[in-house]
Order: structure tokens, then sequence, then C-alpha cells
């Protein structure tokens, strides 16, 4: 099973083969300013399964050992890519050929969630990112 997903202009594109590791909803400041939107969808692959398709991102390093890709033509965000997550890329929801199909099923940073967004979903809600969450997180949220 190959999955793809695209830009806004659909020069930057992506797949990846094999089922997504996971799939979540953050609630970061950094990642809202990022999409400038109240909340980010993300699914995480292994980087070993994935490749760019199109053309190459531009890549920024917003904080040292965090690394977000976006198109250098129309701008939209495409990935990232953390040292503390080594060997696994992160993907917007939303730049899945087909979003329809992406099913969240946990929460990170909800401690950031904004007090005017209501998401009344019976997911897990971690107050942390993935690095400190329960050690069976992997088992009850693989996709």
């Amino acid at each position: 099973m190959t999955t793809r997903g695209f830009c806004l202009c659909r020069k930057t594109s992506w797949e990846f083969d094999g089922a997504a590791t996971w799939a979540c909803y953050c609630h970061c400041d950094d990642c809202r300013r990022n999409c400038s939107a109240p909340v980010v969808a993300w699914l995480g692959v292994p980087l070993a399964k994935f490749r760019w398709t199109g053309a190459a991102p531009k890549t920024l390093q917003s904080s040292p050992g965090v690394y977000r890709h976006f198109c250098d033509a129309c701008g939209a965000p495409m990935g990232f890519e953390a040292d503390h997550y080594p060997g696994g890329m992160h993907l917007y929801a939303a730049s899945l050929e087909d979003p329809t199909d992406f099913k969240p099923t946990f929460h990170v940073n909800w401690q950031s969630k904004l007090p005017w967004l209501e998401m009344n979903d019976d997911l897990d809600k971690f107050n942390d990112m993935l690095l400190n969450a329960p050690d069976d997180w992997q088992d009850r949220h693989s996709k």
C-alpha cells in the first residue's frame, strides 16, 4: 500500500509505503502558528519508508534540532522532523491525497488547547509530546 500527499500547488509531493505508525492532533503553539490553525492533525511514518516525489521542499530549522518542511512555491507546510524523533517523518494530515481516510487516535499537548476550540471526542489526551506518553501508547494508538 502506498499513501500519497501534496501541497496546494502540487509542486511538492510525497509518498510512503505501508501503514502510518500513528495519527493524532497536536495543540502546541509551534504547530498552530506554523499552520495558522487552532489545531494540527498529524500522521507519523518511518523515514525509511518515506520519500519526496515532487520538488524537494524547503526546510526551516525552527528551533535547535527541529526541521519544518514546506513548499517553496505555495508555502504549504508539508512535514516535520526532529532530532528527538529519530527515524520518523511527521506529515500533515491535510496534505494527504485523500484526507477523508485520516483517523486520529489521540491528542498531544492538550494543556495548550485553545479555550474556544470545542473538541468533544473520546480520544486519549496527553499533556506532553509523544516522547512522554505512556509506554503502551504505540500499542493503543497504532493506525
